[in-house]
């Protein structure tokens, strides 16, 4: 090992790069839909050794000499940005007459800007390099970092934080109830970073015990909590439908289509209960379910008083479009509605975090001039972003908390009211992406938030992945991905959450400090010994 170390230390030029592309593209093997646990722990140790040798001219300054460690970083990250994400691109060949030219941009570029994050965080882990195990816990807190900028950076964009990897099934998700998903990201790349010791030597047996410590609490932790009793349904005698239409997204965007797939949806609602069981009380439609302006067409909502039965509630993605005044164009939300049984409109929600390029255009102005538009908003404009979100109310007084699409991914916007909820609702259009890694990462991302926030969650998906899942992250009832049909269920019921958002957050910021603390420490230290 030590003699690996070294030829790794010692590479230079394009050998460097490609090592260091090649470990993030390995790392990626970690993800869904494959979930190898043990690619980190290959991919990470390679990322520690290039960045040992990543020492720039000692005449220069400090931040010159961390540049060949920034781009060490950006090789690493564009690899598992590019392996993570390559998938993006099929959302362009939907309309590939008008999209298929910025498919470099998506494929190669957006990886390309990831990586400056990861670029970034090792820069910064090479000005607090020492040696042993310091210099992992300054890897770990500098990775821990940037994974956190990502989240809000440019509107953000943390899909694939590097703590997915370490949480494949949920007898390992459970820790991130304590820790939040930052807290799990240290010392994931704390833990997946240590066998780099081994091709030192130095720190190793103290190094190594840690992690097998921290590897043992935090599935030893999950052992626990998986081995308490459920919690009792929220509602025994009601039964929630998930609707999974599997509609191609082509067939959705043609206008001669629309009626057809609207009907697909309603078969699919008044579709018989399997083994003669009770009809469902609440059946669920995925994002954008409706292809049409609901509030502008008063025969599809009363199709939908005739298929659904006395007391039952349908939830459905649907457009909703807004007066903006005299004079001005409509605004369009990428909403939820409520409807019951007489097809009145009781509730509705609209999405607060829409995805750049593909709901609106940033610089609009500028770019619309250029002929740009976005790729999934079908109105000019595109969609407009709503200023808060809001609880859904279903008739009997239970709430809803909504998350439409990739709203699901982002932990930090998960606000303090979702706790009142009685669970969190997920509706999306996977179709966009194809039989690709895209929709398995949506799933597990989705499913990571009722392990945070101790709700169970809904998830209605055109293509898949649906399920209800647990407040433990385990699926519950569902469907694979690429099926059609339909599954009723009940509602499983709220954890007492051990912490809460903020306390996990609070968490996650202790394990910051205790990593840069030792990683300051150390540097401090080595400085005075290399004098």
């Amino acid at each position: 090992m030590e003699w690996l170390a070294g030829r790794i230390m010692l590479l230079s030029g394009g050998s460097r790069a490609c090592v260091a592309i090649a470990a993030g593209l390995v790392a990626v093997l970690a993800l869904p839909p494959f979930g190898i646990f043990a690619t980190p722990f290959l991919s990470f140790p390679i990322l520690v050794w290039l960045i040992d040798g990543a020492s720039g001219d000692p005449d220069h300054g400090r931040l010159r000499r961390s540049l060949p460690a920034f781009f060490i970083g950006w090789c690493f990250g564009f690899g598992y940005f590019l392996g993570g994400l390559w998938w993006l691109g099929n959302a362009l060949l939907v309309e590939a007459d008008d999209f298929a030219w910025a498919l470099p941009l998506a494929v190669i570029g957006l990886p390309a800007l990831l990586a400056i994050f990861h670029g970034v965080a090792a820069a910064l882990a090479r000005l607090l390099w020492s040696d042993g195990m310091a210099r992992i816990a300054a890897l770990a807190f500098a990775f821990g970092l940037a994974e956190w900028l990502r989240g809000f950076v440019l509107t953000g964009f943390p899909w694939n934080a590097l703590g997915y990897m370490a949480m494949p099934v949920p007898v390992m998700m459970q820790s991130a109830a304590v820790i939040g998903l930052s807290g799990i990201t240290m010392l994931a790349v704390f833990v997946f970073a240590m066998p780099a010791l081994l091709g030192t030597r130095k720190g190793l047996r103290a190094g190594l015990t840690l992690a097998l410590l921290l590897i043992a609490g935090h599935f030893g932790y999950g052992l626990y909590r998986l081995s308490q009793l459920p919690p009792a349904a929220a509602d025994p005698n009601m039964i929630i439908r998930l609707v999974q239409p599997l509609i191609d997204q082509s067939k959705k965007l043609d206008d001669r289509q629309r009626a057809s797939v609207f009907e697909e949806h309603l078969k699919l609602t008044q579709a018989k209960p399997l083994d003669g069981a009770r009809r469902p009380d609440v059946v669920v439609w995925p994002e954008t379910s409706v292809p049409f302006i609901l509030t502008e067409n008063p025969d599809a909502l009363l199709r939908i008083s005739d298929v659904l039965q006395e007391g039952q509630i349908l939830i459905a993605g649907a457009v909703r479009a807004e007066d903006a005044g005299a004079g001005q164009p409509p605004r369009y939300y990428n909403s939820i509605y409520v409807i019951d049984d007489r097809g009145q409109i009781v509730g509705a929600a609209d999405k607060t975090h829409l995805v750049p390029f593909g709901e609106y255009l940033p610089f609009e102005q500028l770019l619309s001039s250029a002929g740009l538009q976005a790729i999934a908003a079908a109105m000019p404009g595109g969609f407009t972003a709503s200023a808060s979100r809001a609880l859904l109310t279903l008739p009997g007084g239970r709430t809803l908390y909504p998350l439409i699409c990739y709203e699901a991914i982002f932990p930090g916007e998960i606000g303090d009211n979702a706790l009142a909820a009685s669970a969190l609702l997920n509706l999306t259009n996977d179709a966009w992406f194809g039989d690709t890694p895209g929709p398995y990462q949506h799933f597990q991302q989705a499913r990571l938030r009722a392990v945070e926030t101790g709700l169970p969650l809904i998830r209605a998906a055109n293509t898949g992945i649906s399920a209800v899942v647990n407040a433990r992250g385990e699926v519950v009832t569902g469907f694979p991905f690429g099926t059609k049909g339909f599954v009723d269920t009940i509602l499983p019921g709220k954890l007492d959450l051990l912490m809460y958002p903020r306390d996990q957050a609070r968490n996650a910021l202790l394990i910051a400090g205790l990593l840069l603390g030792l990683a300051l420490i150390s540097r401090v230290s080595f400085t005075s010994r290399e004098n």
